[in-house]
């Protein structure tokens, strides 16, 4: 994550000074507790459907002291709420397993402030399916059977992208939505990482 951010037009300047952030999907915090941590000034909140995982997120932020900068609630991507909306908005490895990603994407572009960011980081994957051939690719495509792709399905729309969606059905997603700007922003050998903006 430590090179993912600064691969944002402006972002990190926001969070050192004091940013306002989402982090939709955030599960048991660890995502959410990395950025905390690296920007004292900022104010977080963590979102995720499963009460079991914000139970513990709580916990943890409670017992680390990051209560006073990190709020964790019950939420989906589609109704969590604005809190005055965000400078920045992530989610991580969890676009691709809802079932309305394009309800998803707008709720975002709802939330956001005018200049605000929406980091999507997503499982590596190539647009061509040949091209996803490879020891990741293959790897990828196993999760995406038994546990993306289902997961989409048993949702509301069932638009199951899976783990290996590529650029362009993101971008497809996120333009959909009413976003103007999309670009990779950053990749690694297993994610790539993409801004949004209004």
């Amino acid at each position: 994550m430590s090179s993912w951010l600064p691969s944002l037009d402006g972002v990190v300047q926001k969070l050192k000074i004091g940013a306002n952030v989402a982090d939709v999907g955030c599960g048991h915090g660890a995502s959410t507790f990395l950025m905390a941590r690296a920007f004292p000034k900022s104010r977080f909140y963590g979102f995720d459907y499963h009460s079991g995982s914000i139970e513990y997120a709580r916990h943890v932020a409670g017992r680390d002291g990051l209560l006073d900068q990190i709020t964790f609630e019950v939420a989906s991507s589609k109704s969590y709420p604005a809190n005055g909306g965000y400078d920045l908005v992530t989610f991580f490895d969890c676009l691709h397993d809802m079932g309305d990603p394009t309800g998803a994407a707008g709720h975002v572009l709802s939330t956001l402030k005018p200049d605000g960011t929406w980091m999507i980081v997503e499982p590596f994957a190539n647009d061509r399916t040949e091209k996803n051939y490879n020891p990741v690719g293959r790897i990828l495509y196993s999760a995406s059977t038994m546990i993306c792709t289902p997961a989409s399905l048993a949702q509301e729309v069932g638009a199951a992208l899976g783990a290996q969606a590529g650029e362009e059905r993101i971008r497809k997603v996120v333009t959909a939505a009413g976003f103007t700007r999309f670009r990779r922003a950053a990749e690694t050998p297993f994610n790539l990482v993409f801004e949004a903006r209004p």
